[in-house]
């Protein structure tokens, strides 16, 4: 029977069902498990206003493989340590670095550390605190890449350096020529970069030009893969870490960009890197080997090796916590420590991130510690370089001004720093932002710094900053413009893919 239906018209029907389809099975699958109620009513939202491409976007990005992707990095990371725990049985070489240097807590007698540590120890067990380092503060890229370029030139044995973005430009060159020229001369190279922050570079072939050299071996970090169903690119490893030959290491949010250096143009972006010599460089270098074994499934024989691990020589009284986050660790573990650590505050919380869209756990306990008598500072980007993140902080500055917190937004050059300072004794520092992809998505390394005068030095850079930074105040914020608020409320909607 002929309905006199031309082309388009038969396009438009099976279009249309085709869009009701797609629309219903995101929105059962979207129901399927409890989540976040504003990012389920937001997928199934895409999937209904944007046809096709909005179901497209929900299986990148708002499927929830975080627990199932999360177990496998887990059972990798126990079977790891199963190894190590061999290792340490079998072979009188291999350290035992966590026990040798472990700091006991009954000793220390500053109650806010003992009573935040007390907590850690039962929700970070495998990383305690660690006594005997020396932890050098460095100040953007322009402090940073010279003393890692040093430590590189110098390594005799290994080189291991993992980061989220290596740009493919003179800084990303100059260092991976270092590496080039540690690898000729015998020293055993591991480069480990993010696929997602990295993509112009290996997209553009750079890490290709350097893969067959004898002793340097490349890996890229991805949870994706088109070929085996994985649609999933939101767990990505932010750390950025360097440990050479087991002696000296660099940790902290510093990526090797040309951003980071400065110019008689322009400055370097704001960013807190740390260098670190004791036995906390074993705990950074436990950490990216097990992140390198998950990715290359390399034996683990040939990764937990004594002289990966040598016995620390330092001065050091520094005592520092390793916090390993991601989603194969209990998904509470980043969120739960800062949480407490705000909770515990007594006199002033000190906070510097680009990114800000904590969890309302960590906003209450903000406005409460503000409201209890605790000063509380955050400290933003003025213009931020992920516009929608910017405007979804802003949406909450409101509530916090109401409950006493001060907010001050740093005029640029742009701020990519991450510290929380309690109480100028207990610093959290490393590469974690205080967003929902940090405390729950990204794998992230946090070094919990329990030292005064460390704590003082970092304070010092905090102060620069709000030097540097114009204060909000409540009156003129609730008078600002109504497009602009509507444009803030609109963006802490998205917050769940920022």
């Amino acid at each position: 029977m002929n309905l006199g239906l031309s082309n388009f018209h038969i396009w438009i029907i099976f279009s249309t069902l085709f869009h009701l389809l797609t629309f219903i099975l995101v929105t059962i699958h979207a129901l399927h498990r409890r989540r976040n109620a504003s990012a389920t009513i937001l997928w199934i939202s895409v999937a209904w206003f944007i046809p096709f491409l909005g179901a497209l976007l929900y299986l990148a990005f708002g499927v929830d493989r975080v627990p199932e992707k999360g177990l496998v990095k887990q059972v990798t990371n126990q079977f790891f340590f199963d190894q190590r725990t061999k290792r340490h049985q079998t072979d009188d070489s291999f350290i035992v670095w966590h026990v040798d240097y472990k700091v006991h807590l009954a000793a220390l007698n500053n109650p806010l550390i003992k009573q935040l540590n007390l907590l850690l120890d039962k929700i970070n067990s495998e990383h305690p605190l660690i006594g005997g380092n020396q932890i050098t503060p460095l100040l953007c890229g322009d402090e940073a890449y010279p003393e890692m370029l040093k430590a590189v030139r110098s390594a005799t044995h290994h080189i291991h350096i993992q980061s989220f973005i290596i740009a493919q430009d003179d800084v990303g060159k100059k260092m991976f020529e270092a590496l080039k020229q540690k690898a000729k001369e015998g020293v055993q190279v591991r480069v480990l970069f993010d696929r997602f922050g990295s993509a112009p570079a290996y997209l553009r072939g750079f890490f290709r030009k350097y893969k067959n050299i004898p002793n340097l071996e490349i890996a890229g970090w991805t949870q994706a893969n088109i070929f085996k169903r994985q649609f999933q690119i939101n767990l990505r490893n932010h750390r950025k870490n360097l440990v050479v030959d087991g002696k000296v290491a660099f940790f902290g949010g510093v990526n090797i960009a040309k951003e980071n250096i400065s110019t008689s143009k322009r400055p370097a972006i704001r960013d807190y890197h740390f260098k670190v010599v004791g036995p906390l460089i074993h705990e950074l270098q436990y950490s990216f080997l097990r992140d390198w074994f998950f990715i290359t499934d390399a034996p683990p024989d040939t990764l937990l090796r004594a002289e990966y691990f040598p016995q620390t020589q330092t001065d050091g009284t520094v005592n520092a916590r390793l916090l390993d986050s991601g989603p194969s660790n209990p998904s509470y573990l980043l969120g739960e420590t800062f949480f407490n650590a705000i909770i515990l505050a007594k006199t002033q919380i000190l906070v510097v991130t680009p990114y800000f869209v904590p969890s309302v756990d960590i906003l209450k306990a903000l406005r409460s510690a503000a409201r209890r008598g605790v000063d509380v500072r955050i400290i933003l980007p003025e213009k931020n370089n992920h516009r929608y993140a910017g405007q979804a902080a802003r949406s909450l500055y409101e509530e916090l001004l109401i409950g006493g917190v001060r907010i001050f937004e740093r005029a640029p050059p742009f701020i990519h720093a991450k510290a929380m300072l309690i109480d100028d004794t207990i610093a959290l520092v490393g590469t974690a932002n205080l967003d929902i992809r940090s405390l729950e998505l990204n794998y992230e390394t946090t070094v919990i710094i329990n030292d005064e005068t460390t704590a003082n030095q970092i304070k010092r850079n905090i102060l620069e900053e709000i030097e540097q930074s114009q204060e909000i105040f409540l009156n003129d914020w609730i008078n600002r413009p109504t497009v602009q608020k509507l444009k803030e409320n609109l963006s802490i909607l998205l917050s769940p893919i920022l």
